[in-house]
């Protein structure tokens, strides 16, 4: 049985295995190295460590091989004979439990959310829009709190959005805010959002934290990959949006567990560039926030990139795993980077880190761990363990076993279009208005003392649906990132 107490990464020159204590596994981590050094491989292998452990993992699959951790491993040649000279791995070829998301729903499970759980700020930073057209955003979902009106996809914001040009009064004393030119702007957004494919990521059934982090009947941590493939090609911002969703919901749902003997869940960003590329300066100051305080509540967050340098410098003050593969220097400015990159690491007098940056091979590693005392290790050379599932993507027969043995198989296949903005302002527009209806005659007593208790009675319901609706529409209109500006988290 593997050592679950440890995060085990492999083994230095002398054979000797390096490895972190799993409790120090929520202090976040990096895997950064050129394309082609290894750094997949890398991510399965801890992958199946976390998983070992009971650690619910969440990765995002961008080449579409990281799925091979659903099915055992088969060493051959040099991999296993890295096998053979690390004794102390115990290496048991196996499938791990992997639960496969898309979201096309093509090659995994429908992944969702809805625009009210998503929010105006980080719907806005997908959107791109200026700052005017943001404040024009943040009226229109203010006025679907008020009314009451779920957005819960694309054409429920449409909709919304349509309805204010028609009637401009429901924006009150933030009117200004939706010019006609913030309006046909962020509609022309929406249609370019749908033009992607991306409204797919919209609707319900909505993704459920809890399912991401059941784990499996034997106690292992279930794997959960999304297919990402497609989507980082074709609408690299929707990517980058979701997992800052993501990350956002579960530090405002996940309650504080201090210090624990394990996460409760391992969050793996690859391309991890694209959370920041073009991100608001406001956003990516929060998502710094976030990426410091999740940690208490047992996520610990593994970005992976080609350099260090696609990463903010706050961020990677907070990272407390480190493994670097191989860099190439060509340029004066790829040189400069190459020597921050083993500054950052604690110095080890056996050899100089700047220069094995460029000897690496692949599989082979600079790792700087955390020792028991949370302070930084010495960086060590290190040869990756080979994980014991298979290096190298499920055939499409395979991928289809497994969704089909999914125990989420059912839950999330099949939309659910429920009433929403569209149809309750659809069926607005079909409605008399009641102030249009005339009377045929003059109204007697009688007739004027019922239409008065009758208006008491309407105005009554009205006032009580209201208030519910507007209690219903601040919690879901919180806005994913609600917590992090200063708002209240879900009741």
């Amino acid at each position: 049985m593997p050592d679950v107490q440890q995060l085990l990464l492999g083994a230095d020159a002398s054979g000797r295995p390096i490895a972190q204590p799993m409790r120090l596994a929520n202090r976040h981590g990096l895997i950064a190295g050129a394309t082609g050094t290894g750094k997949t491989v890398t991510l399965q292998r801890l992958a199946e460590a976390f998983s070992d452990a009971g650690v619910a993992v969440f990765a995002a699959d961008i080449k579409g091989d990281l799925c091979g951790l659903g099915a055992a491993g088969n060493p051959q040649g040099k991999v296993a004979e890295r096998i053979a000279g690390m004794p102390w791995l115990n290496y048991q070829s196996q499938a791990y439990p992997v639960t496969l998301w898309d979201v096309h729903g093509q090659s995994g499970h429908p992944l969702r959310t809805t625009l009210s759980e998503m929010g105006p700020l980080l719907l806005g930073s997908l959107l791109e829009l200026t700052d005017s057209q943001q404040s024009a955003l943040y009226a229109a979902f203010k006025v679907a709190d008020h009314e009451g009106l779920l957005l819960l996809d694309i054409k429920d914001l449409k909709a919304l959005l349509n309805h204010l040009k028609e009637h401009p009064e429901l924006l009150g004393e933030d009117s200004a805010l939706m010019t006609t030119g913030s309006s046909q702007a962020l509609l022309r957004r929406l249609a370019v959002l749908e033009q992607q494919g991306a409204e797919a990521l919209f609707g319900e059934p909505a993704l459920q934290l809890e399912d991401i982090l059941q784990p499996t009947g034997d106690g292992r941590g279930r794997i959960h990959l999304l297919d990402a493939s497609r989507l980082v090609h074709e609408a690299p911002k929707v990517y980058a949006t979701f997992l800052l969703w993501l990350l956002a919901e579960l530090f405002e749902q996940l309650p504080e567990r201090g210090d624990a003997e394990k996460p409760l869940l391992a969050l793996f960003f690859d391309e991890a560039h694209l959370l920041f590329a073009g991100t608001p300066k406001a956003l990516q100051d929060r998502l710094e926030q976030v990426v410091r305080l999740i940690r208490s509540k047992g996520v610990g967050v593994y970005f992976v990139t080609q350099s260090p340098s696609d990463l903010p410098d706050n961020v990677l003050a907070q990272l407390g795993l480190r493994i670097q593969h191989g860099l190439r220097a060509f340029t004066t400015k790829e040189q400069k980077s190459l020597r921050a990159v083993a500054d950052g690491f604690r110095p080890n007098p056996a050899f100089d880190a700047l220069a094995v940056l460029t000897e690496l091979e692949i599989g082979e590693a600079l790792v700087g761990t955390l020792q028991d005392k949370g302070t930084p290790a010495m960086v060590q050379r290190v040869l990756i363990a080979p994980p014991q599932s298979r290096i190298g993507p499920l055939s499409e027969a395979e991928r289809a076993s497994l969704i089909a043995q999914s125990p989420l198989l059912g839950r999330y296949d099949k939309p659910v279009d429920r009433e929403s903005a569209y149809e309750m302002l659809m069926a607005r527009k079909v409605a008399p208005p009641s102030d249009e209806v005339v009377a045929d005659k003059e109204p007697g007593l009688g007739d004027q003392v019922g239409g008065f208790l009758g208006s008491l009675a309407g105005q009554a319901m009205k006032t009580a649906m209201r208030q519910a609706a507007n209690q219903i529409g601040r919690e879901l209109v919180r806005g994913l990132m609600g917590s992090l500006l200063g708002g209240k988290g879900r009741k």
